[in-house]
């Protein structure tokens, strides 16, 4: 079982989206972003994600500021304590209710080895992470990318991204863009966000 690992820095991947008239345009006005780095909490970032599906970034954060006072420290033991009450208290729907309850069972049990899936390609994780109730590709593409820093994905289930690219390269097939940037499509992905945020002069750049 193989997979890209990490970047360590931006350098090569930056040469090779250059290559790309219109990204090498989106990098130079955003200029540098950070290195992705894999998490140490991987259970942690995907409660995290989940708290943010269908939000804002600033909702999301607020929510999930919440939810850490609330808990005191995010594990499973403290999600699996906690009444659906009080999660409902800290902003989250009950579906996301029903499923920070289903990862943290997941992760007790052992039903998801959450620290075993660094070490599996890409798609299966996401095919290990969406057997999980409430999380769909979106959110295991984000996990990939935030989580474990996998350098090579693209969520296409993403609005922004989706409207990004068709702005981008407008008429092109996304497959074949995505081809283009291809294996650092996760950067690009980030400078698609982040130009948009600003152009749109709101936010920053994640």
């Amino acid at each position: 079982m193989s997979f890209a690992a990490p970047l360590t820095d931006h350098a090569s991947a930056l040469n090779h989206l250059s290559r790309d008239p219109v990204m090498r345009a989106v990098i130079w006005r955003v200029n540098e972003l950070t290195v992705l780095v894999p998490t140490a909490d991987p259970l942690g970032t995907l409660i995290r994600n989940v708290t943010g599906q269908q939000l804002s970034v600033k909702a999301a954060a607020s929510i999930h500021a919440r939810l850490v006072e609330q808990l005191g420290e995010v594990n499973p033991d403290t999600l699996l304590r906690a009444s659906g009450d009080e999660l409902r208290g800290v902003g989250l729907s009950w579906a996301k209710v029903r499923t920070v309850k289903a990862i943290a069972q997941a992760a007790q049990t052992g039903s998801t080895d959450f620290a075993r899936l660094a070490a599996l390609p890409d798609e299966e994780i996401v095919t290990e992470l969406i057997r999980l109730p409430g999380i769909g590709r979106w959110t295991a593409e984000m996990f990939l990318m935030f989580a474990l820093a996998r350098p090579d994905v693209f969520s296409l289930g993403d609005l922004a991204l989706r409207q990004g690219l068709a702005q981008l390269h407008p008429g092109r097939e996304p497959a074949d863009v995505l081809a283009l940037w291809a294996p650092h499509r996760t950067l690009a992905a980030r400078y698609i966000w982040a130009d948009t945020a600003l152009l749109q002069r709101r936010g920053a750049a994640v």
